[in-house]
């Protein structure tokens, strides 16, 4: 289902045609990095600490050298030593630790051979000396007085006074509008909440892997699944002390990454395994490593305090945000600030955000980063809000809503958005008044997600036959290569089937910044439609050569080159006829675009969902969802509607099951798909993606970036269904079936 605001009509953007990679995805054809072998390759495996916070005493490897099939093994003392004022310390450390370990599956060793077994025997003979340290595992412990300090050259950023201690508070963000104590004043109604939230894994089905040669004049090849093939590249480069231009990167396919592959963990370690050995490396994740040595998304500890008006209008807010980013500094402080109240006009507000470190693996991105927590908070609490109020829930979203012109937090004015017409969706859609059954409830909620834009760069290549490869370096994480190839056939006026899209690697494209972000089809898309813009000035030139005549007089229109001079008639000339005649009229026709995209246009969603509960287990059924969101124009409706129901289905996860369990000792106790649950299709129902199109200004064809908005509203909408069914309000994650029955239990109404 599509809502659309006054859409130009488009001949190829839209459309659904049939993905170009589909095929090879589906018979099993695909390459993805685990799929390569090279001749004479080696196997590598990594060495990892059983502890949460030690120090290393002592590596001896000399065991493991001596054993048959080794052919390299490499420590911390194998990389330029790197100081913690580098901006890409945490990086190089937590690739391998130097000197300390800071959680569980923290790397210590690598060790390369002929056969994986031979790779496992030996990593298991390397002696490592450990003086276990006391370990900081929750946001709790890592800020109690006298905690272990887990870095002594962290001094909290923005600490007022400055900080002359070490702390595991690694920075703290501040943002505030009006008069804070005037606007709870003016309120007729104040509710404070605390929230408290687990980390939670991206759950790709794919595991790290890559391969990695590296030659003899010092020059390596990279081949890996990545989310940025380019930042591959660098982080390598900043691991091993070398310059870019020493490895070309080679993106392999894909199998999801959702933001937890826009880092590295082996890529450096396969190179200096293979510049040891003299070998080709590869190195593959087992699901634990992936689950104990790769990024989470953080937990939090929330408090927010609102403010309204009898009338429903919001006044006042203030958030007390804790992220936990792992072992290392993370971003979820800075993150959440930005995202908590940019939903809603509020004139009075303050924020202040906390990232700490503590003994887990190191936090990544997890689509939205951030958000999804602090929508949490506020999508619930103004739930509460409605009920006390006596006012309807969406009519008090759609009261206090942000639209264009009004300030976001940054201060800047929100460009055309769609967040009223996302609720107006929702309201007009039949779910919105179906009836419900006995245990049943039905909760509402909204999201945003600012998305961004970055560099992106594309080649346009048109062949002898007049069809056409559209080269970026945007690897294709959902459905980015028909995005391209829809709006190069849009602006050439060729079918997009003859257009053949293709993920360059370091040295095919210019450079292309990380999939993420909600970046791709908005600006690797700008990219490629300049190319595109740049080659139809070519076509128009080469046809007026052929046709004798000004390229002032020549038109491009539906992929044909019409002559619109007074000299008579000429006739149009296609993209193949102009193809045929390159080599006469000036060469090969290629054309490329980059450029730094700006503009990038907010996303906001409303979902609904209804659940059943069942009042003797806790167990929580989801059994309809309906989720609007504004693509601002779908390119690929498929692949849209796609994208918000992958973030629902994350989303449920991550409200009902999902959480990293860890024993007294630190130790990861869930760390595999047995034990960690996530949804799979019988845990879901059909979702209902319902695509609105307020087109983006800043976009050529109105894009607005979708991949992360549709994980921020489920969280809340779940609970809000929870709370309806039972009268229970839950407030910590994840809402699993023993919370929800305790809540039953101690009463209708109590907090879980």
């Amino acid at each position: 289902m599509t809502v659309t605001e006054s859409k130009p009509r488009y001949k190829y953007v839209g459309t659904r045609p049939v993905r170009h990679d589909g095929l090879e995805k589906v018979t099993g054809r695909a390459r993805f990095a685990a799929d390569l072998n090279l001749s004479g390759q080696l196997h590598g495996i990594v060495v990892r600490s059983p502890h949460a916070h030690a120090r290393i005493v002592s590596i001896d490897t000399s065991k493991a050298e001596a054993m048959d099939g080794v052919k390299a093994v490499i420590t911390g003392d194998d990389f330029p030593a790197v100081d913690p004022s580098n901006r890409n310390y945490d990086m190089c450390v937590n690739i391998m630790a130097r000197h300390k370990v800071f959680y569980e599956g923290h790397a210590v060793a690598a060790v390369a051979a002929s056969t994986r077994d031979q790779a496992r025997a030996a990593a298991a003979a390397i002696e490592v000396a450990y003086e276990v340290l006391p370990a900081a595992m929750t946001i709790d412990e890592a800020l109690a007085p006298g905690a272990p300090v887990l870095h002594d050259h962290m001094m909290t950023k923005g600490a007022d006074p400055p900080a002359t201690e070490p702390s595991n508070v690694s920075d703290i963000t501040r943002f505030a509008a009006g008069d804070l104590d005037a606007g709870f004043a003016e309120a007729d109604l104040v509710i404070e909440r605390e929230y408290t939230t687990k980390p939670v894994h991206q759950g790709y089905i794919e595991p790290h892997a890559c391969v990695a040669d590296t030659g003899q004049d010092g020059h390596t090849t990279i081949w890996c699944s990545s989310q940025g093939h380019f930042n591959v590249r660098s982080s390598s480069a900043a691991m091993l002390g070398w310059e870019n231009t020493r490895i070309r990167v080679i993106p392999a396919e894909i199998g999801g990454g959702f933001g937890g592959k826009t880092t590295i963990y082996l890529e450096p370690l396969a190179v200096a395994l293979s510049a040891k050995a003299g070998r080709p490396v590869k190195m593959v994740m087992t699901r634990d490593e992936v689950f104990r040595a790769t990024g989470p998304a953080p937990g939090t500890k929330l408090k927010v305090k609102l403010g309204a008006r009898r009338d429903g209008t919001l006044v006042a807010g203030d958030a007390y945000l804790i992220y936990s980013g792992g072992a290392y500094a993370g971003s979820g402080g800075l993150l959440g600030a930005m995202t908590v109240f940019e939903s809603y006009n509020i004139a009075n507000f303050g924020v202040e955000s906390l990232n700490v470190v503590v003994n887990t693996a190191r936090s990544a991105a997890y689509r939205a980063p951030a958000a999804p927590l602090t929508a949490f908070a506020i999508e619930t609490m103004l739930d509460e809000i409605a009920t006390e109020l006596g006012i309807d829930a969406l009519d008090l979203r759609l009261a206090n809503a942000v639209a264009e012109g009004d300030p976001s937090t940054m201060g800047f004015p929100f460009a055309r958005i769609g967040f009223t017409e996302c609720l107006e969706a929702v309201r007009d859609h039949p779910h919105y008044s179906a009836p419900l059954g006995p245990n049943q409830g039905r909760g509402l909620a909204a999201g945003y997600w600012f998305n961004i834009g970055e560099s992106s760069s594309a080649t346009v290549n048109l062949n002898e036959d007049g069809t056409a490869t559209v080269v970026t370096g945007s690897p294709d994480i959902g459905g980015s290569r028909a995005s391209m190839a829809l709006m190069a056939a849009e602006e050439l006026g060729i079918d997009p089937l003859d257009i053949r899209p293709v993920v360059g690697d370091t040295e095919a494209v210019g450079f292309t910044d990380v999939t993420e972000g909600s970046r791709a089809t908005f600006a690797t898309g700008m990219a490629v439609v300049e190319a595109c813009r740049t080659m139809v000035a070519e076509l128009r030139g080469r046809a007026a050569k052929m046709m004798g005549t000004d390229i002032d007089d020549i038109d491009w229109v539906d992929g044909q080159a019409v002559y619109t001079g007074s000299d008579g008639d000429k006739a149009p000339l296609s993209v193949a006829a102009i193809c045929a005649k390159a080599k006469r009229t000036g060469g090969p026709l290629t054309a490329t675009g980059s450029l730094e995209a700006h503009g990038a246009g907010p996303g906001f969603a409303v979902h609904l969902c209804d659940v059943e509960v069942d009042p003797e287990t806790g167990v929580v059924r989801v059994v309809r969802y309906t989720a609007s969101q504004d693509a601002g124009t779908a390119i690929h409706p498929s692949y849209v509607e796609g994208q918000i129901q992958g973030g629902v289905a994350q989303g449920v996860g991550w409200a009902l099951n999902e959480e990293y369990i860890y024993d007294s000792d630190g130790v990861m106790e869930n760390p595999g798909f047995l034990d960690y649950r996530v949804p799979v299709a019988s845990d879901l129902p059909m979702i209902d993606a319902v695509i609105v199109e307020v087109p983006n200004p800043a976009h050529p064809y109105g894009v607005r970036g979708v991949g992360e908005t549709g994980i921020v509203p489920p969280i809340p909408a779940v609970a809000n269904a929870i709370n309806d069914a039972t009268g229970c309000r839950l407030r910590n994650l994840p809402m699993s079936p023993v919370r929800v029955l305790e809540a039953i239990t101690a009463n209708g109404g109590s907090d879980g």
